[in-house]
């Protein structure tokens, strides 16, 4: 079956779940009909669907992703020891670990296509990864606190692990607490890689963005937390900076050197 033939399986079993879709009709035009399956991607509840969507979406989000372009590690040159510094799309990079910027909701983005870090990585991890996350706040029983951090395969992604942080809101002037909560983010996430047998970890620009937290301080504390870390404990793990922005790749490689 042609990606067209799978996105249009996985698009009529969508509709036909809820009822109040049931009379969109599918476009013809191929960019409409992915924004309208990533759209039904991003609103669907958690909850359970059949072994024959999960086999044809897995195939077709392991497609596009190849389509997309994957950057492996291994061809990355690092700009520090064990550290690397690169720009793209988190959602296309193998290494053992991406960092999701999560909400205190932890099962991801449901508005849309919106363009937000926890959109795309939910989007392209398919729909096992929002059960998954439902799975675990439903055990916890709360809200996911800021500056925590859980794990989750990474189902459909090039990378095994997914790990989901809650950064700090910043609503007017910046404070301590902000800059303790997320320095807890990336030493939570650290943490939690190792315990698992991490061996490598790409963290996306936390908390900067929609969050409000000013890029250049978020970056400072970023480098700062992973060269503390590493250095305390000895961990011998890699850590990827990724970017998306050019103001944040011109940051992190001042930071950097």
């Amino acid at each position: 079956m042609e990606q067209a033939e799978k996105r249009k399986y996985l698009i009529k079993t969508l509709l036909a779940e809820q009822p109040r879709y049931r009379d969109i009709e599918i476009p013809e035009e191929t960019g409409e009909q992915k924004r309208l399956l990533r759209s039904l991607f991003n609103v669907r509840m958690p909850g359970k669907i059949g072994e024959d969507f999960l086999q044809l979406q897995d195939e077709y989000l392991q497609e596009a992703t190849k389509e997309k372009g994957i950057t492996d590690l291994n061809d990355l040159q690092p700009i520090q020891d064990g550290i690397y510094l690169w720009q793209g799309d988190i959602t296309t990079l193998r290494c053992d670990a991406i960092v999701n910027a999560a909400n205190s909701g932890m099962t991801g983005c449901y508005q849309p296509c919106h363009n937000c870090i926890d959109n795309c990585i939910h989007t392209y991890a398919g729909i096992q990864l929002r059960n998954a996350c439902a799975d675990i706040m439903e055990k916890q029983g709360y809200e996911e606190p800021t500056g925590q951090a859980k794990i989750t395969p990474g189902y459909n992604l090039p990378c095994k692990y997914v790990l989901h942080t809650v950064g700090p809101i910043v609503q007017g002037q910046l404070t301590k607490e902000h800059e303790e909560l997320l320095a807890s983010c990336y030493r939570s996430c650290l943490e939690l890689a190792d315990k698992n047998g991490v061996k490598s970890i790409a963290f996306c620009c936390i908390s900067t963005g929609v969050f409000m937290f000013p890029n250049e301080r978020a970056a400072e504390i970023a480098v700062q937390k992973v060269r503390d870390y590493r250095t305390e404990t000895n961990s011998s793990i890699e850590v990827i900076f990724n970017v998306w922005k050019d103001i944040d790749y011109e940051i992190y490689r001042q930071l950097l050197g």
